[in-house]
C-alpha cells in the first residue's frame, strides 16, 4: 500500500511529469485504459431474466426464501466455461420479490469454499440482521436473518460483504435482486409484469482470459489502478453480448450497476428521451425525464423507455463525467464506452397507459445537530482504515443527521451507509445534479468535492451490532475504506462504552 500512495501522490497535481518522465506516465496512464465494445457485438443472446425465488413453506406467516451459495460454471463466451459462483445456480441469484409489512425470513446456506456474508443492501432492517461483515457465515453453515419489511416500494439487492474479501466475492457471481412492493404506490399505472414489461438489468463489467477464466489481476490495488479492476466484457443479468425484445410500448427498467468500479452513464445511441421514476430508496415524486443517467457501483435506478412497433434501439453506456483530471479519468473509466443492451421491438406492441404525474408523496429529511464529517483521503476515512473493533459513530435511533463527505482526492469515490436512507442537501453548496436527486442509500462523490446528506436512521436501538459506512468502490472498501456506528435510544447509550470500550468514537466527526 506505501507503493500505491507514493504513485498516487506522484499523479496528485498538475505538475506529475516533474517527477514521472513523460514517457513512463504516458505507459502508465493508457496501459490498459481507454475500453470499448463499440463494433464488436451481433447482440444474439436472449437477455437472462433472474427468475422470481418462490418462498417455501413455514408454519407461522412469516414469508420463507432458501438461498444456497455455490460453485459452478457458467458459458459468457461461446465454447469458453468460466468457473463462477451464484446463489441457487452457478452465476448471479433469482430476485426475491416481498411486500411492505410482511415479516421475511432468509435461510443463506454457504456452499462456498470459504467464509462470506451476504448483505441485504438498501434493507431497513436491524443491524443484526444486515449481513454485514460482523455475520459472517462458515462453509456449510446456514444463516436465518429475519425482519418484518417496512419501507417504500424499492429495488435493492444482496451481495457479499466480508471484510477484505468483497471485490472477489461479488466479481464472481454472488448477487441478485431483493424488490419490495408497497400497497400505497402498487396500483400506480406503471409498467409491472415481471420479466415482460418490468425487465431488472444488472450491469457488469468483467475481465476474461482466453481461457474463459476470470481475470482478478487488477482486483486490489497492484499496478497503476486507482479503482480496481475494470473489465472490457459488459454482463447484463449474466448474459454477454443481449437483446430483448420488447412487447409493450412501455417498458421498465430496473438498473442496477453491479460492478466492482465501474461507472456507467446510461443513454441510449439515438440520444432519445426516458423517464426515472425510482433512485435507489424508492420511487421519486415525479417523473423525470433524461437523455442520460450516472451511475456508480452499488447504485440503482428505474427508468421507463417508450418504443414504436418493429423499432431497434441499443442501450449504451457514454464516456462518464468524473469530474476529475484527464489521467485519473482515464484510468477510472472515463474514456470509456460500452453498448449495453440492444431491444427489439415487436410488430405489434401493448398499448400504453400515460406515466402519472404524482408517483410518491414528496419527503424533506430536516437533520439536527452538529455535521459528521468524513473525510475520504489515500483510501482511508478521517485518516484511519477500517477496525472491527473500533466504533465510528454512534447516532440515536431515528434521528434525522447532517452527514459531510469530503472527497480530498483526485480519485472518484462513492458512498454507501447501511441502515438509512438519505437525501442529498447540496454538493459544494449547490444543488445536487440529476443523478443525485431523490431518497437514496449510495452517491457518487467527485474529486474534489463536499456532498451534504441528510441522513434518516433506522429506530432499532442496538449498542452491540454495527452498521457499516464505505466507498462502495469495492477494492476500496477492501482497502479499509469503511467505518462502523451503532443506532441506540438513550436508555441504552451507557452500554455503548462497555462493549466497545471509552476509546471509542461515539459522537460527532
Amino acid at each position: 500500500m506505501a507503493s500505491r500512495r507514493t504513485f498516487l501522490k506522484a499523479l496528485a497535481g498538475v505538475g506529475v511529469a516533474v517527477v514521472v518522465p513523460a514517457g513512463v506516465l504516458a505507459g502508465w496512464v493508457y496501459a490498459g485504459a481507454g475500453r470499448s465494445n463499440l463494433g464488436t457485438l451481433s447482440f444474439h443472446n436472449p437477455l437472462r431474466i433472474p427468475p422470481l425465488l418462490d418462498p417455501v413453506a413455514g408454519g407461522d406467516d412469516r414469508k420463507r426464501f432458501e438461498l444456497t451459495l455455490q460453485e459452478g460454471q457458467s458459458e459468457f463466451l461461446p465454447g469458453t466455461r468460466t468457473a463462477t459462483w451464484g446463489a441457487n445456480g452457478p452465476y448471479l441469484g433469482p430476485t426475491v420479490r416481498v411486500s411492505r409489512g410482511e415479516r421475511v425470513e432468509l435461510a443463506v446456506t454457504n456452499q462456498l469454499p470459504e467464509t462470506t456474508t451476504l448483505h441485504w443492501h438498501g434493507m431497513h432492517l436491524p443491524a443484526e440482521m444486515d449481513g454485514g461483515p460482523h455475520q459472517p457465515i462458515e462453509p456449510g453453515q446456514t444463516w436465518r436473518p429475519r425482519w418484518t419489511v417496512d419501507q417504500p416500494a424499492t429495488t435493492l439487492w444482496y451481495h457479499p460483504h466480508l471484510h477484505r474479501t468483497t471485490a472477489r466475492h461479488v466479481y464472481r457471481g454472488v448477487a441478485g435482486l431483493f424488490l419490495i412492493d408497497d400497497p400505497a404506490t402498487d396500483a400506480l399505472p406503471l409498467p409491472a409484469e415481471y420479466g415482460v414489461d418490468d425487465v431488472p438489468l444488472v450491469l457488469q463489467d468483467k475481465k476474461l482470459k482466453d481461457d474463459g477464466t476470470l481475470d482478478t489481476s487488477k482486483m486490489d490495488f497492484n499496478g497503476i489502478t486507482v479503482t480496481g479492476l475494470l473489465g472490457d466484457k459488459i454482463l447484463v443479468n449474466g448474459t454477454y453480448d443481449p437483446y430483448f425484445e420488447l412487447t409493450a410500448e412501455r417498458t421498465r427498467f430496473r438498473l442496477l450497476n453491479g460492478s466492482n468500479a465501474r461507472i456507467f452513464y446510461i443513454g441510449f445511441v439515438d440520444d432519445r428521451e426516458f423517464w426515472q421514476i425510482a433512485t435507489d430508496s424508492g420511487l421519486l415524486p415525479e417523473p423525470r425525464r433524461l437523455t442520460r443517467l450516472l451511475l456508480s457501483p452499488g447504485e440503482r435506478a428505474e427508468i421507463v423507455v417508450d418504443a414504436s412497433p418493429g423499432e431497434e434501439l441499443v442501450m449504451r453506456s457514454f464516456p462518464p463525467p468524473l469530474g476529475t483530471n484527464f489521467v485519473h479519468a482515464r484510468l477510472a473509466g472515463g474514456d470509456d464506452t460500452f453498448d449495453l443492451l440492444k431491444l427489439v421491438a415487436a410488430g405489434s406492441l401493448r398499448p400504453a397507459e400515460p406515466l402519472p404525474e404524482r408517483l410518491a408523496q414528496p419527503t424533506e429529511l430536516v437533520p439536527a445537530g452538529e455535521p459528521f464529517r468524513l473525510k475520504m483521503g489515500d483510501f482511508l476515512l478521517n485518516n484511519r482504515t477500517m477496525d472491527p473493533a473500533r466504533l465510528d459513530h454512534t447516532v440515536t435511533a431515528g434521528a434525522v443527521e447532517t452527514w459531510e463527505i469530503v472527497n480530498s482526492q483526485p480519485i472518484p469515490h462513492n458512498f454507501h451507509i447501511h441502515g438509512c436512507s438519505f437525501q442529498v442537501i447540496d454538493v459544494d453548496g449547490e444543488p445536487p445534479a440529476d443523478h443525485q436527486l431523490g431518497v437514496k442509500d449510495t452517491v457518487y462523490v467527485q474529486p474534489y468535492t463536499t456532498v451534504r446528506l441528510a441522513v434518516r436512521f433506522l429506530p432499532y436501538s442496538d449498542p452491540v451490532h454495527p452498521y457499516m459506512f464505505h466507498c462502495h468502490i469495492l477494492a476500496h472498501e477492501d482497502a479499509g475504506m469503511m467505518g462502523q456506528f451503532v443506532t441506540v435510544a438513550e436508555p441504552d447509550r451507557a452500554a455503548v462504552a462497555s462493549h466497545w470500550g471509552e476509546a471509542s468514537h461515539h459522537g460527532h466527526g
